[in-house]
């Protein structure tokens, strides 16, 4: 796991730039730095060692000097496809994966792609060609952003480093902010920043000749509705399936450096855990983290799984205060406004296990996509349910028991639960019906935007983007395929993976890694019949029954309880910090032009005097404050509303 930095093209001070972009990413590899400069191209890097410790120093060239990498994160096949190279005759002299793809590349040019498991992002050069590579892993673990200026190409796993780049300055994209008051997060390759750009998942971009293609290597695919799945039995996918997470985590145990393990208390990680626990010579090493909010707290399960695994654990407890304070730390690594405080203590987590000496950890993240884990896959199912018979009074109790953690909700009468869930003026034709409300809800935030911010955005509709971009196939697939591609494609990649994933971790110079986000068991859990996944309200049906001996019964039946934290309350009251009244000051609300500062001033106030805040107002305060901090971070300054891009 590392951080690389680089361009392509004809620059001055060369030298100078590859060193001011690894300095702003050097958290992402504190072991080392090296630099590369040709005629017309360089790259930048700085590693986290992880695999080949003596000799994986990059950028790597190949022995022919021709071809020359810059590589973030691992390949975790990268042994066998090594071994199989060697069969051909191709000779090594390093022990990295990094040589590996090297060697690949050489062998197959960009077909090499589809050969590779693992969490990466690369620049390649290729000189033989005069041609920049770039690329990025299949489901978006690593990030890699580029941009362009005065005919140059300059590209980093960091949008920091791009702004180390003379002429490139931080201005916020009102699209991304409109998407993430809608979304979650911008729909890439949109950034929030306006003239710097994500390379989607699973994307190739090769810069040549003048000229930049970007195309897709790997798509997520799903059956139509009506196939008949390849798959005999339950007990046969079950089987199936432990053999497939089995490898996924073994692979990812492969390193020259402990590796550790997340622990939620939840089904996902446990199950992580519960196989590199059987895999490790010594005690492994889990880490949680624990809230003085009963609420959100999950201490207890996190405490039965680390004592079932006989794990040397650690929990970090974050209080009332914590979020606040770590909070514009979280943004400056996040590099985007964000609506939710969930990656603030994910970020401490971190901070605890580099603390404890490792570099690397697993987590269970992306089985609540792979495999329909979310309450929004049993809601859309609900709502659909309901919908065929809008007028019963009897079916709309059903949300009750979707949400037994939130109590305010239990009290509400079916009238209002109808309503809120759009039960009534739900179309089952809508390729967005799962997200809907979710949408729907989150965008109310927006009644805080500014006349200006309104004025530039001209009626821009983010959920008409998303469904402008939907594959032509996605008509064809069940209900729940398509809510699983909605959460998978888009905000697993633009906030899960990201602002609670890479840029937290990553912050303290420690590589996540994901076995449920193995390709193979991605396209696994795809063509799986959808009752297998979801089965009645039953979330993760084959994942339980593939896994459920190696878990305390408590866990391995316990209801999906969603990671949370503490939004508004976590920086009003008593104990204010004073950056918190600064930023939401009307003064710098009215300086920065995004949002209405009466507006924001009455929320504040509502949110001091009414702690137990509905999702708009949760949403909103966070959303504001952290808009205000990045562009206290980046800008240096609070400024106005900026025009359409």
């Amino acid at each position: 796991m590392c951080g690389f930095g680089g361009y392509f093209g004809s620059i001055r001070d060369a030298e100078a730039l590859l060193t001011r972009m690894i300095a702003a990413i050097a958290h992402r590899g504190p072991d080392e730095h090296g630099k590369f400069v040709a005629p017309d191209a360089g790259l930048g890097h700085a590693r986290l060692s992880v695999v080949g410790i003596g000799d994986g120093q990059q950028p790597m060239s190949d022995v022919s000097g021709d071809l020359t990498i810059a590589f973030n994160g691992e390949i975790f096949n990268y042994v066998e496809l090594r071994q199989g190279l060697l069969a051909k005759g191709r000779r090594f002299r390093t022990s990295s994966d990094t040589e590996v793809i090297l060697q690949l590349y050489d062998e197959m040019g960009e077909d090499c792609l589809s050969l590779l498991n693992g969490d990466f992002a690369f620049a390649l050069w290729d000189n033989r060609r005069r041609r920049m590579v770039l690329a990025r892993d299949r489901m978006g673990v690593r990030p890699l952003f580029y941009t362009s200026k005065d005919g140059v190409l300059y590209f980093a796993s960091e949008i920091k480093a791009l702004l180390e780049v003379p002429g490139i300055s931080a201005e916020i994209d009102p699209i991304a902010l409109d998407q993430i008051f809608t979304l979650w997060a911008p729909i890439a390759p949109r950034t929030a920043f306006r003239s710097i750009q994500e390379l989607e998942p699973a994307s190739i971009m090769i810069a040549e000749q003048g000229q930049v293609t970007i195309k897709p290597y790997w798509q997520l695919d799903y059956p139509h509705r009506d196939a008949q799945l390849k798959v005999a039995n339950e007990d046969q996918a079950a089987e199936e399936l432990q053999a497939l997470l089995t490898n996924a985590v073994r692979l990812r145990m492969r390193a020259d450096v402990p590796v550790g393990s997340y622990l939620s208390g939840g089904l996902d990680s446990s199950v992580v855990s519960a196989l590199a626990a059987g895999m490790t010579p010594r005690k492994l090493q889990t880490f949680s983290v624990a809230f003085d909010s009963a609420e959100h707290d999950e201490s207890a399960f996190q405490t039965e799984m680390a004592s079932a695994l006989g794990a040397d654990h650690r929990t970090i407890l974050s209080r009332t205060g914590d979020i606040a304070r770590v909070f514009p730390e979280v943004i400056h690594f996040a590099e985007k406004p964000i609506i939710r405080t969930a990656p603030a203590p994910l970020y401490q987590l971190s901070g605890l296990v580099r603390q404890a000496g490792l570099k690397v950890v697993l987590t269970g993240e992306g089985a609540d996509e792979v495999f329909a884990g979310y309450d929004i896959f049993k809601e859309a199912r609900v709502r659909r349910f309901c919908a065929r018979q809008p007028a019963s009074r009897m079916r709309p109790k059903l949300f009750r028991k979707l949400y037994p953690y939130l109590p305010g909700l239990q009290q509400q009468s079916v009238e209002y639960l109808s309503a809120f869930f759009g039960v009534d003026n739900a179309s089952l034709d809508d390729p967005l019906f799962s997200h809907r409300p979710r949408f729907k809800t989150t965008a109310a935030a927006k009644i805080f935007f500014s006349g200006d911010l309104r004025a530039t955005l001209n009626g821009y509709n983010a959920v008409e983007e998303i469904t402008d971009r939907l594959p032509e196939a996605f008509s064809l697939w069940h209900p729940l395929h398509q809510a699983q591609y909605l959460e998978t494609r888009f905000l697993l990649p633009g906030y899960i993976l990201s602002s609670q994933g890479d840029r937290m971790a990553m912050a303290h110079g420690i590589e996540g890694r994901f076995p449920f986000l193995d390709h193979r068991l991605v396209e696994f859990a795809a063509r799986l019949p959808p009752e297998m996944k979801l089965k009645g309200l039953v979330e993760k049906h084959i994942l339980r029954k593939a896994t459920g001996h190696l878990l305390p019964k408590a866990i391995g039946e316990r209801t999906k309880q969603p990671y949370r934290a503490p939004d508004a309350r976590s920086f009003v009251g008593a104990g204010e910090l004073d950056y918190v009244r600064d930023v939401l000051s009307e003064t710098s609300i009215a300086a920065g032009g995004l949002f209405n500062a009466k507006a924001v001033a009455n929320l504040h106030e509502k949110c001091r005097t009414q702690p137990a805040s509905g999702f708009r107002d949760n949403a909103a305060f966070v959303g504001i404050l952290s808009t205000q901090l990045w562009q206290k971070n980046f800008t240096g300054q609070q400024v106005g509303a900026a025009r359409a891009a």
